[in-house]
């Protein structure tokens, strides 16, 4: 019941049997098309952005867990908001502004790797990472939007 472990970095949704998988793979002898057809599946909302993937392979019977991570928070908004970096004086000058509706979609896309227990502690999470970012959330300050949250302004799109 041993279990080997290979970790690669591959574009979301663009796995393919040749380097860097095929060559890691190779000497398991697993269906290897089977492995990149699920890590395609599960990496799809990834498309663009490079994301570690780690594959379990049991020796004996050659079975496949596949554990996908995801890029960090910052790679994410600045995939989703198509910037390259963010503010040089995050507190001084606001760079671009991230809609809720991009935040919600961002703590759905990281929540098994947030330490939120709901969607509305993922989405301030989020928004903290804006802070630092110097981006706006709604046209907001980022801990303006924390605090309307808890308040409730958002509940009908956190509801969703």
């Amino acid at each position: 019941m041993a279990k080997d472990t290979v970790e690669v970095l591959i574009e979301g949704g663009s796995a393919t049997a040749g380097p860097p998988i095929g060559p890691a793979l190779g000497p398991f002898g697993v269906n290897m098309m089977q492995v990149v057809d699920e890590i395609n599946q599960k990496t799809a909302d990834f498309a663009g952005m490079k994301v570690p993937v780690k594959v379990m392979i049991d020796r004996d019977t050659k079975e496949v867990d596949i554990e996908i991570g995801t890029p960090p928070t910052t790679a994410l908004i600045k995939e989703e908001l198509g910037i390259d970096k963010g503010s040089h004086e995050p507190g001084l000058d606001i760079v671009n502004d991230l809609p809720i509706e991009t935040a919600l979609k961002i703590a759905r896309m990281k929540f098994d790797s947030l330490l939120a227990n709901d969607y509305k502690a993922g989405i301030k999470e989020v928004m903290g990472t804006c802070v630092s970012m110097g981006l706006s959330v709604d046209g907001k300050d980022p801990r303006q939007a924390q605090k309307d949250v808890d308040a409730g302004e958002y509940d009908d799109i956190l509801s969703e």
